[in-house]
């Protein structure tokens, strides 16, 4: 599942990252989303989604929404 199927305001575990960007991995990473890591999806917006990843809040993309799987 993808975090465009997440349901808000339930914490999910993060189980892959794929993309094919080597650089948009670096910066996941940076931001404490990779493998393992818990993320919640606080709101569904039209143009991606609004998460919490380790206390802080991102406005992520559909596309790269859809590359995490939880």
């Amino acid at each position: 599942m993808t975090l465009l199927n997440a349901q808000e305001g339930i914490e999910y575990i993060i189980k892959d990252i794929v993309t094919d960007d080597d650089e948009l991995d670096s910066f996941l990473f940076s931001l404490g989303c990779y493998a393992g890591e818990p993320i919640t999806v606080i709101s569904h917006k039209k143009g991606g989604c609004v998460v919490s990843i380790k206390d802080s809040r991102y406005n992520i993309d559909h596309q790269l929404a859809e590359a995490i799987l939880i």
